[in-house]
């Protein structure tokens, strides 16, 4: 059964943050009414749109009757603290867009995960050929597909932190948490405050929908729980065989994903397309064949026996902890970038026990160096081209070379993915 939505709030609108989601939202609400816009920046506006560029948008508060909060734009933002003082409602992009899309909704959460997870779960409902749009966090707006996608289409959308926390009434049919762990806490200043952020798309949620999640998790609203990872959990795993009620499944094996993190994306989004009714033979097709995505664990190629792999988008010390441990050993780490808040102390018995060395990047290699010494040879490097070069040297036959930073990306790049790109271009040709 599909949620019942509440109405869009009345107009004028005024859009904070002008970057995909929030120019994505400005287009989506041209329709219902008029649509201004503020942000600090000076990118390109949406056509319709009164756009106010180098402007944090308080003085254009008298006109409006409801803010729409880009993921980007902090709490603290005079505008959105503006709003909250005087009554005006403020909400996020995913909200309103879930508010005006009458599709059936799975939604995925968590630390790490989420791209990977969202992408199987399209693959899975492909193949049991149903239609399917991946949308979210995972890079395309979800405000994009409203008018767009067919009403019969099911949506997947991966929700961050940062979605989440503007959300009021989100209430997805299925929602799926894989994990929580230490992040943003740059953002949410606690991580107490991350967690509530991340589990606010089940708090509205009814005894007719599904919440699905590893069983140590407590999950606030009323969704039938599903559980999944251990033995006897409602989507097992046993002996090296997937299995869901008394029916086996598929081999771990079989999955072709790599990595122990990598089977549990796998258990959760079984669970999760297994509880919303799609057939086994479909998700057992999907966890076979699907590939993985870009910048996740992306082996990019062997050259001289070394292999390169992009992992650009572990951009948390949990992330990249499980991007070393998917390697037995052998592995040339370039680690760094922006920090995010919280030390590395997390990476030290992985690093210790599966890198030949760390090549550290960015502003965080200070703290890198501090927090990883005597773990494994650790060498300053600044950028990543030169890391590339050091980590390229060094490497020998059978072993790996894996960027996996364990940080955002913005000191030196405009994100994870131009950082991956980067990496793929600098590795030498054989």
């Amino acid at each position: 059964m599909r949620s019942m939505r509440p109405p869009l709030p009345e107009g004028p609108y005024l859009i904070v943050g002008l970057a995909r989601s929030g120019a994505a939202a400005a287009r989506m609400l041209l329709p219902y009414g008029e649509v201004l816009a503020a942000d600090r920046a000076h990118p390109e506006p949406p056509p319709g749109v009164e756009a106010h560029l180098g402007s944090d948008g308080v003085q254009l508060l008298e006109r409006v009757r409801c803010v729409v909060k880009s993921p980007g734009v902090p709490n603290e933002a005079p505008a959105i603290a503006t709003a909250r003082e005087r009554g005006v409602p403020v909400l996020g992009e995913l909200e309103l867009a879930w508010r005006l899309l009458p599709n059936r909704f799975v939604a995925v959460t968590g630390t790490n995960g989420k791209t990977t997870t969202s992408e199987l779960l399209g693959a899975v409902y492909r193949e049991a050929g149903l239609t399917v749009a991946v949308a979210g966090n995972v890079g395309t707006p979800l405000s994009s597909l409203v008018g767009v996608v067919d009403e019969s289409a099911v949506i997947v959308c991966e929700v961050s932190s940062f979605q989440a926390e503007d959300s009021e009434a989100f209430a997805p049919e299925t929602a799926l948490l894989l994990n929580l762990e230490e992040d943003h806490l740059d953002r949410h200043g606690s991580f107490d405050a991350y967690r509530e952020a991340k589990l606010r798309m089940f708090a509205s949620q009814t005894g007719e929908h599904v919440a699905a999640a590893p069983p140590r998790f407590r999950l606030p609203g009323d969704g039938r729980r599903v559980s999944f990872g251990e033995p006897e959990t409602d989507l097992w795993l046993r002996d090296g065989l997937l299995g869901w009620g008394e029916q086996q499944l598929i081999a771990a094996a079989d999955i072709r994903l790599r990595g122990a993190h990598n089977l549990e994306n796998a258990m959760g989004a079984a669970a999760a397309a297994l509880a919303g009714g799609v057939a086994p033979e479909a998700v057992r097709r999907g966890l076979h064949t699907f590939p993985g995505v870009p910048h996740r664990l992306e082996e990019v190629g062997t050259v001289g026996g070394v292999l390169y792999v992009n992992d650009s988008k572990a951009t948390n010390v949990a992330s990249a902890r499980r991007g070393i441990e998917a390697f037995d050993g052998g592995v040339h780490a370039i680690l760094g970038g922006s920090l995010k808040g919280g030390g590395f102390g997390g990476l030290r018995g992985v690093v210790a026990s599966r890198c030949r060395a760390c090549y550290l990047i960015g502003e965080a290699a200070e703290r890198l160096e501090n927090d990883l010494a005597g773990a494994a040879p650790l060498r300053r490097c600044g950028d990543l081209e030169s890391a590339m070069r050091a980590a390229s040297s060094a490497a020998s036959p059978g072993e790996v070379v894996l960027l996996s930073p364990a940080c955002a990306s913005f000191d030196q790049f405009r994100d994870y993915e131009e950082r991956g790109e980067r990496f793929r271009a600098l590795i030498p040709r054989a």
